[in-house]
Parts: C-alpha cells; structure tokens; sequence
C-alpha cells in the first residue's frame, strides 16, 4: 500500500503523457502526497523544456535528470539515492520507432531496468502504463476486452510491450509492489504531430474510414488517464492487478470523426464533409504489408497505422471503476476542444 507521502519518480517525464503527469503533479503538489518529484527525460535537451512547466513554488522539489533507460546502470544510479519508499510512474515507452529493435530496447528492455532498480533500491509502489497492444485487437466490433484478457499481442510493439508486462509480473513475484494500468488511443494536450495530423485529416474530410466506419473504438482523454494513473498509485490491494483505463465507453470510428469535425467547427474552423472511405480489404492489404516491412526489422508509421484502422480495439473499465473508484470526467467532445485549443495556444496550424 502506497503510503501519504513518499518522493514519485515519473519515468517519460517529457514525453506526450509525460509532461501531462508533471504537469498535474506540480499544481496539485500539496494535495498528492509528494515529497519530491523526480523526472527522468531521455535528452539532456529535454531538461529545460520540461523545467519550463515547473511552477517557481516547487522548483526545489522538483528534479530533472536526463537517463537513458535502455542502460541499466543510468536507471541505477538515478533511482540509488532517493532512499526506500519512492513511487514509480513507468511511462516511458515508444510507440513508433524507425527500427522494430528499438521498440523492444525501449518498452522492454527498458521496462525490465526500471522494475529491477525499483525492486533493489526499495520502491513501494511501481504503476507501470501499459498499452491495448499486447492484447490485440477485437474479433469483431461487438467484443470488448475484459479485466483478464489473454495476450495476443498485435504486431512488434504489441509484442514490446507484452514482454515489459511480463518483466513487471516476474518484479511483482519477486516481491515489487507494482499495477499496470493500459490505457488505449490517448488524447489531449501535450499531444505529438501524429495527432494533430489527425486534426487535419479530419478537418480537410481525409481522415480514412473503413468500409461504414462500425469499427469500435476505446479512446481516453489524457486528464482522465491521468486521474486513472493516480488512483492505481494509491491502489491499497494487492500488487499485480491491472486496469483499463479509458473513457466511459467506447466508440465507433465514424462517431470519433464526426464529433472531432464537430469539435473542430465549434472552435470556429471550416471542415470539409468526410470523403475518403475505403474498403476493409485496404486495410487488410496494409496490414499485410506492415508484417512483411516489420520483418527486415523497419517500421513505417502510415502503413502500420492504415493496417490497424479497420479493426476493433474496445475495452471494459468497470474493474477500474469498482476498485479505483475511477470514473472520466471529460468527455470526447470536450476533450477535443480541449486538444484542439492547446494546439492553438501553441501557434500549432490544423
């Protein structure tokens, strides 16, 4: 059981759900029961950037340092001084990368250093975010993933990050106090350029909808899985356990685009009726093609992404709900606009 208050190391500290976990941290410091907050970045570039989010109340508790995770002797040495009884946010993670290799040193490899340095230096609670990739995707859109789904991962990354959950089970066996939440498609502020090509896309009617668009679909706003991440941080049961977190249901493709186009008017935008639908086989075909690239050991962002986009990926959060008292605040609508209005705020074109 995590106790009142303890120093929390976020690992991933600069990336997308990164900066949103520091950036909730440090304006809710004297209310989350954190001692000092440790970031763990991967580029010495990423120091400054990231120390810009830091309220000058509590820059002295905040710490920012600059580790590669894929060397275990740098996860180590980060973690060696902070004394037994520091929490553990494992965010750090890779979803596409040029080279399948580096999926696996990241989400793997990595994962594995952080839960051994977090065992041997006395962590007490280690939340490790997962992903809906090490189960696949649904066999049909009326299936929805439950709380003991069974590993089938999808692809490379799926595969990645099936054998990061399983470095966190083998810690857990070995005494680790550690929970996985697995969170599906995110989105909200913070959000890298893929997302916002998304924005475009749907803006200028070119987002591609497979076949009537039915597929379903588990999204979650980066503020409730922040809120679901904390929750599992104070989780008082059992270590092991794992949730999903996600908004309150989920949706088909059609409706996600459709409530984006609407978000994106009501944000003052002209949006284009939507006019690139394609047949399921594009999909399949793209697929197809992903497994082949991905076996000469390179990734290629579109083609995985078209490959995945006429398949099912929903997920059940009623487990979350009933041991976390979790419960998303914001909706997709609202959280569009939220997204679409940080993008603004950052001079981002759509």
């Amino acid at each position: 059981m995590a106790k009142a208050s303890a120093p929390l190391v976020i690992t991933g500290a600069a990336g997308w759900l990164g900066r949103s976990l520091v950036d909730h941290f440090v304006n809710n410091v004297d209310t989350s029961g954190i001692t000092q907050l440790v970031c763990l970045v991967h580029a010495a570039d990423d120091v400054d950037s990231l120390r810009q989010l830091i309220p000058d109340s509590v820059q002295d508790r905040v710490v920012i340092t600059a580790v590669d995770i894929v060397d275990s002797a740098q996860v180590h040495l980060a973690l060696s001084n902070l004394g037994p009884g520091f929490d553990v946010i494992h965010a750090a993670g890779i979803i596409h990368a040029p080279r399948i290799k580096d999926l696996f040193a990241v989400n793997a490899t990595g994962t594995r250093n952080v839960v051994e340095a977090s065992r041997r230096f006395g962590s007490r609670r280690l939340v490790h975010v997962s992903s809906n990739s090490p189960f696949g995707t649904n066999p049909d859109p009326a299936n929805i993933f439950g709380e003991h789904e069974p590993f089938n991962p999808y692809l490379a990354y799926g595969r990645s990050k099936m054998e990061a959950e399983l470095s966190v089970i083998e810690a857990v066996d070995q005494g680790l106090d550690a929970v996985i939440v697995r969170p599906p498609w995110f989105y909200g502020p913070h959000q890298p350029a893929r997302q916002t090509k998304f924005f475009s896309m749907v803006k200028a009617g070119r987002f591609p909808v497979f076949g009537s668009g039915q597929q379903s679909r588990s999204m979650v706003f980066v503020e409730n899985l922040v809120d679901g991440i904390g929750r599992a941080r104070k989780w008082d049961g059992p270590a092991g356990r794992g949730w999903w977190i996600a908004d309150a249901r989920p949706y088909t493709v059609q409706e996600i685009v459709e409530t984006v186009g609407q978000a994106l008017r009501d944000e003052g935008f002209w949006v284009a009726d939507p006019s690139f639908s394609l047949p399921n086989f594009v999909g399949s075909m793209a697929e197809m093609a992903d497994r082949v690239i991905q076996k000469t050991d390179r990734y290629v962002q579109g083609v995985h992404v078209l490959g995945e986009m006429n398949k099912s990926i929903a997920c059940d959060i009623s487990a979350a709900r009933r041991d976390l008292g979790y419960e998303p605040q914001v909706s997709l609508y609202d959280g569009m606009r939220r997204s679409i209005r940080w993008c603004l705020g950052q001079g981002i074109t759509l």
